[in-house]
């Protein structure tokens, strides 16, 4: 298609007719040959403005110095978008998000649609079956976009590095790209590259590091642009109070290093996982789900809901041999409903004779957790000094990895976009982490953060919002432009040193009010909306303002982390009884060797005891236990300086097995010992792990 000639810029007259000569060729080979850098409009030397843009580009209608430095408290200020998917486009195969982050031949390259979705998108299988489109969309993009990017549109670029740099002047200040892929959707699309996730994520990293290349160029060179990758959180600080954007790499993917699952059995080891995370630190990230969408050989998965869900559903059968499984939750939360709604198309690749399960509905929890694997890829996370990342994992597994991350007080633990239920945030601010919302609609985003105000004021802590760009699962609508909360352009940003008008790309214009967010240069749009919802709007972006400080104090923390010292690790062990077994032995040692393959177990009554040694008397404030399916219902941490002489320091009578963390005033001990006194099984006791800790 031909792009419309370069406008003639006021500075460039007056030199002879050469520099309004040189504009008008660099236009014309603008059309003929692609994009070509041309110099930008006349800044002053404004460090936040480039040197060269490409001369057919979309706009960025922001004005005014980004903020930078800290404020008055020594702080950061800026907004966190704690879920986006800047590369997605490079994964699934390449064909499922269509138009790239970037090109180098210009916006016409980059913002185009997939080949299948010409000439009307009637073949375009992902976007009909869950976009807002009617089975035909316009595939046109740069420079009409009459039908997408869009709000409801779930298939095509959202990030594109113009509308990122829009909601970087908007205030954001972090960034996480999570690197994304699944490899069963990616063998049922059309494609033009490996399913391998590994792979995928292998080269969403090397297209994000060549985009922070790709503005560099813009800004004079290597390390002068805005766009920055950070591996610390002394490096993302530092760039945060340059006033620039700190971008930070994750992984959600369904088979992290290959560690799918088929008919229940793990297709992956330990050496899989240490050489996986070894490679993903290696490649500067620094946060990762465990799994998702598709129970894998590390937890099991929250489900979900609608046609999404059942399609998901049927996915995981296709990839795993099992569909998800659901049983009566052990407390009050729970997974999100499955996904009933008729999914035809995927409904149409299951075998002859199989289809998809019914649920009973008070069974709300799915019945896989987080496996032993998973717990060693957790430790390894933990290692390594990541973030994990608790959205998507069922209630399960979620809250078996809390179990854990509390045992090592470890606070490298975050929910970026509302996937995790509500009742666990207490848990996860007490531990030092951070959460950030899914982007709703201004009500609902108000709304929800609402609900937990009270606790992120007892932690004192900011929010942050996940916008899910690229991540298919639809957007912020219009709201019309009468509503109470109606954008007025142009507006002030958050911060009050920017003007932001609507935001236009080629020959289109949008605005919130009337289009949504249909992309990511909308996201400072949409938090004005935000503001302007109900009495709570302004409350809830100034929370958002403090989201940068949250963010990087959690992931310093998270640095900074020391593992306690476990005291029991190989020390003597007693206990009164242990179960006998011709074949495996179940002696107290075998809960204090640092194996969770072994453990000791008892005899099959109520009143039975394992004890610890630990050589000298010692300060101590907490014990671990890392029971078995055999576990006690009713029990009690007991001390002693000498072994004869025993207290009570911390009891028990509601223990739900799993990981327990027992903590007491600092109490003087030599001797330790966890007193059965009533089990919650037709067996003994049995405790695969004990760990004792100074207090």
């Amino acid at each position: 298609m031909t792009r419309p000639l370069a406008r003639i810029r006021p500075d460039a007259r007056g030199t002879g007719g050469r520099s309004a000569l040189l504009a008008l060729f660099l236009a014309l080979a603008a059309v003929l040959f692609g994009s070509a850098p041309v110099p930008a409009a006349a800044t002053g030397g404004s460090w936040w403005e480039p040197t060269t843009r490409p001369a057919a580009d979309s706009q960025i209608n922001v004005t005014g110095a980004p903020f930078t430095g800290t404020d008055a408290r020594g702080k950061v200020r800026g907004f966190v978008d704690a879920h986006n998917h800047l590369m997605s486009n490079e994964g699934f195969g390449g064909r499922l998000i269509c138009g790239q982050t970037f090109s180098t031949s210009g916006v016409a390259d980059a913002l185009k649609d997939c080949p299948e979705h010409y000439p009307d998108g009637s073949g375009a299988l992902f976007e009909n079956i869950t976009g807002g489109a009617d089975g035909h969309h316009d595939p046109v993009g740069w420079p009409t976009f009459k039908d997408w990017p869009a709000h409801n549109s779930l298939t095509h670029q959202q990030n594109y590095y113009a509308w990122v740099e829009r909601a970087w002047r908007g205030g954001q200040r972090v960034l996480v790209n999570d690197l994304v892929t699944n490899g069963l959707i990616c063998s049922i699309l059309p494609r033009d590259r490996s399913c391998d996730e590994m792979t995928s994520i292998r080269l969403q990293a090397r297209k994000t590091y060549e985009l922070q290349e790709y503005v560099d160029g813009m800004y004079g060179g290597p390390g002068k642009g805005w766009f920055r990758i950070v591996t610390s959180a002394a490096q993302a600080r530092s760039v945060v109070e340059q006033g620039k954007l700190a971008v930070v790499l994750g992984v959600e993917t369904s088979e992290p290093f290959g560690c799918k699952q088929i008919l229940d059995v793990a297709q992956c080891g330990k050496e899989d996982i240490d050489r996986g995370l070894d490679e993903l630190y290696g490649l500067g990230v620094r946060s990762m789900f465990l799994c998702h969408k598709f129970d894998n050989a590390l937890c099991g998965v929250r489900f979900d809901s609608g046609t999404i869900g059942t399609a998901v559903n049927i996915g995981q059968f296709l990839s795993t041999g099992t569909f998800w499984a659901t049983e009566k939750c052990a407390g009050p939360q729970h997974d999100n409903p499955i996904g009933l709604a008729a999914a035809p198309v995927m409904a149409s690749k299951l075998p002859v004779g199989v289809s998809v399960p019914s649920y009973a509905s008070d069974a709300k929890c799915n019945t896989r957790g987080l496996t032993r694997l998973g717990e060693y890829a957790l430790r390894g996370m933990m290692d390594r000094g990541m973030m994990l990342e608790l959205d998507h994992m069922s209630v399960k597994a979620a809250g078996r990895a809390l179990d854990i991350l509390e045992s090592q007080e470890y606070p490298g633990v975050l929910s970026s976009h509302s996937w995790m239920d509500l009742d666990w945030t207490e848990r996860l601010y007490r531990l030092g982490g951070f959460v950030a919302q899914y982007m709703n609609g201004g009500e609902g985003f108000v709304g929800e953060a609402g609900q937990k105000a009270a606790l992120r004021a007892k932690y004192d802590v900011g929010l942050g919002y996940g916008t899910d760009m690229n991540g298919v699962g639809g957007w912020p609508g219009p709201v019309g432009a009468d509503a109470p909360n109606a954008v007025k352009y142009p507006f002030r940003s958050a911060d009050g040193g920017s003007t932001i008008d609507r935001q236009v790309t080629g020959e289109r214009t949008w605005d919130v009010n009337t289009d949504g967010a249909s992309h990511n240069g909308m996201v400072p749009d949409w938090i004005e909306q935000v503001r302007l919802t109900g009495s709570g709007g302004q409350g809830v972006v100034n929370e958002l303002a403090r989201g940068a400080e949250s963010y990087l104090t959690t992931w310093k923390a998270t640095e900074n982390h020391e593992p306690g010292v476990n005291l029991a690790a190989g020390a003597p062990g007693s206990a009164s009884s242990s179960e006998w077994n011709p074949f495996t032995s179940y002696a107290p040692g075998r809960a204090l060797d640092g194996n969770v393959g072994t453990r000791w177990a008892s005899d099959w009554s109520d009143d039975q005891w394992l004890g610890v040694d630990l050589g000298a008397v010692r300060p101590i404030g907490r014990v671990t236990l890392d029971w078995e399916r055999a576990y006690a219902r009713q029990y009690r941490i007991e001390v002693s300086e000498n072994g004869t002489d025993w207290r009570t320091v911390w009891s028990t009578d509601a223990g739900d097995g799993g990981y327990d963390t027992a903590e007491f005033a600092s109490a003087p001990a030599r001797y330790v010992r966890i007193h059965g006194e009533r089990r919650a099984t037709q067996w003994g006791y049995s405790l695969y792990e004990v760990a004792v800790h100074r207090a």
